[in-house]
Order: C-alpha cells, then sequence, then structure tokens
C-alpha cells in the first residue's frame, strides 16, 4: 500500500514538473518574441507635411513671381501675398488715441450753403506759392507720409526696393515721374469738363468738348458716370490753409455731388478698390482739406461733406467713396492725432 502511494507521489510530482517547464519555456518565447517585434519591426512612414498643400491655391501667385510679362506690383497687392501664403494677419485690438486738444472741424462763425441755387460764379483757385508757402508750413501729404506705421513703411520700402531691383535707379525715376505726370493730365482732363455752374450738364455738346491726352482716356471713360452727379463746382486744385493747426493742402475739388457740398478726390489706381478701406489714408487727407477749408479766410462757406473717386487706366467704372459729415468728423479725429505726433517728432 505504501509503495503504491509513493509511485502515485512521484507520478504528480513529475507531472507537475511538466507543466512548470511549459509554462517558463512558454513565457520565454512570448517575451523574446515581444522583444523582436518592438526592436525589429520596421517603423511607420512619417507623411510628408506637403502632402496636404493645395498646390493650386499658390499657382497664381507662382506664375505672378516668375513671369516676367506681368506689371509691377504695388505694396498693397504685396501685403495679399503675404497674406496668401502666411494667411491674414490677425491683429490684436489696440486702444483707438485720441487727439490732445480735439479742435472744432467747423467754423461757427462762417455760414453754410445749402442746395444749388446758392451756388454760383467762378471757382475759387488759389496757387500755391512753391518758395513762399512750403517754406515753414508742411503739407497734408508730407504729414501723413512721415507718420504712416510700420506696417505701411515695410510695404511700401519693399516695394521700392522690388521695384528699383527690376527697373534700376533711374529706371524706377523715370516709372515715378511718369505716374506723376500721368495724375496731372488727368487732373487736368477732368477739370476741363467740369459743369463750372448749376446749369451745365458734362458732355452736353460734344463738338466743344475738349480734347483728352490719349494716356488718360480710360481714366475719363472711368469717371464719366460720377461726373453726371457733380454741379455747382466752388474750387479747383485749389490752396487750404489752416492757420492756427500750421498746414496746408491742395483741394482737388469743391462741388455739389448728388446735391451735396463735398470736398472731392481724384485718385487713380491700377487695381479695384470697391471700398473705402482700400483707400489707405485719403479719408484722412480729405479730412484734413475740410478743417483747412472751413478755417481759411478765403472761403466763406463751410463744407462737412467728402468724396473720393477712385478710377481706373482701363475704363471701368471708378468707385466713388462718399464720406458723410458724421465719418468725416471721425477721419478728422484721427487727423489731429496723427498731426500731434508730426509735431512732437519735429
Amino acid at each position: 500500500m505504501r509503495l503504491h502511494q509513493l509511485l502515485r507521489c512521484a507520478q504528480r510530482v513529475e507531472e507537475s514538473s511538466r507543466v512548470v517547464s511549459g509554462l517558463f519555456s512558454h513565457c520565454t518565447r512570448t517575451s523574446v518574441n515581444t522583444f523582436s517585434t518592438s526592436n525589429v519591426s520596421p517603423a511607420r512612414k512619417k507623411s510628408s507635411p506637403y502632402s496636404s498643400v493645395d498646390s493650386g491655391r499658390y499657382s497664381s501667385l507662382f506664375k505672378s513671381v516668375v513671369s516676367h510679362r506681368v506689371s509691377a506690383q504695388t505694396p498693397d497687392i504685396l501685403e495679399e501675398q503675404d497674406a496668401q501664403i502666411y494667411g491674414p494677419v490677425i491683429k490684436s485690438p489696440t486702444p483707438s488715441k485720441v487727439p490732445k486738444i480735439l479742435h472744432p472741424l467747423i467754423n461757427q462763425d462762417r455760414l453754410f450753403e445749402f442746395g444749388e441755387t446758392e451756388l454760383g460764379g467762378a471757382p475759387t483757385r488759389i496757387i500755391l506759392r512753391r518758395g513762399q508757402d512750403r517754406g515753414s508750413v508742411p503739407s497734408v501729404t508730407r504729414i501723413l507720409q512721415e507718420t504712416m506705421s510700420p506696417e505701411q513703411q515695410f510695404y511700401l520700402e519693399r516695394w521700392r526696393r522690388k521695384m528699383i531691383a527690376q527697373l534700376g535707379e533711374d529706371g524706377f525715376k523715370e516709372y515715378s515721374q511718369n505716374l506723376f505726370r500721368q495724375g496731372k493730365l488727368f487732373h487736368t482732363a477732368v477739370e476741363s469738363v467740369l459743369p463750372l455752374t448749376t446749369k451745365e450738364v458734362p458732355g452736353e455738346d460734344p463738338e466743344e468738348a475738349p480734347e483728352v491726352p490719349s494716356s488718360v482716356e480710360g481714366y475719363m471713360e472711368s469717371v464719366r458716370h460720377v461726373l453726371e452727379d457733380v454741379r455747382g463746382v466752388r474750387a479747383i486744385e485749389s490752396r487750404v490753409q489752416h492757420e492756427k493747426l500750421g498746414y496746408l493742402g491742395i483741394v482737388d475739388c469743391v462741388a455739389l455731388y448728388r446735391g451735396v457740398l463735398c470736398v472731392i478726390d481724384w485718385k487713380t489706381s491700377e487695381r479695384s478698390k470697391p471700398f473705402l478701406s482700400n483707400t489707405y489714408d485719403n479719408p484722412l487727407q480729405v479730412a484734413a482739406y475740410v478743417g483747412a477749408l472751413n478755417n481759411d479766410v478765403n472761403y466763406n462757406y463751410q463744407v462737412e461733406n467728402g468724396l473720393i473717386v477712385v478710377a481706373y487706366k482701363d475704363g471701368s467704372p471708378a468707385h466713388p467713396h462718399t464720406l458723410s459729415s458724421e465719418q468725416v468728423l471721425q477721419y478728422w479725429e484721427r487727423w489731429l492725432v496723427r498731426l500731434e505726433e508730426y509735431t512732437e517728432r519735429r
């Protein structure tokens, strides 16, 4: 009986030994396989960061950069290209500046003129005397140029360098002079067809219409529909000066536009500017002219409204941007801030 029990006990020990041995072998294989898999199997291939780029989005930009047939880019187009590559600039809100002294836009000692029947006579044209007027009195254009934001300065300087790289120093100088000449011709052509009395209608007598230089024919076609709404011109290319604030400028035109007396500024552009925001500092310029005219002893009336007309060389309809009295007042305050900055820098 004891022998039989001893044999059964030995058999159980042997079976237990086999189980333990099998478990050890299994664990060893599993451990080896796991180690082998994590270190020997090839890593996943990383996806290229350029694989998701929409190449079609940049095709027009690429062509404009490499093609020599494309006309020179302007500062605002360079800004658009940056936005296309890097995305729009997200500007953190900054507190708007207010002028230290809020000078009035309107001169309360002067009278307002309303209605076409009160407007008549030859338009005022006070010539700017280069030697005497330009001595110590800065112009509106000069003040705006010297108080541009760093962003505006960056794009303007980048455009200038790009143009010089394309045209050379002499070529860029000639290009700038041609732009200036073309602008003067356009202003002269507009003046020649303006209705100087309330009864005149633009283009009333085609036979007496002045000859327009071929270089500005497109611009004149562009502003044709605007001129139809202009009446009773009060001033043309006339100097205005704010004696108290110490600045001067030349207004392109003061006239009724759709029955409202406005300071009108004629602008030319190679690209469409359908919104007032596209005109950058032009509204400040108009507001500065309004304030100067209202405080100039040479003008016995007051103006509250403005008009910026952007004409295009290809003849497409010009964009007239009206400035209400409320808008002019807002831009007048911004102009006062720029004027204070200019004075402090001086």
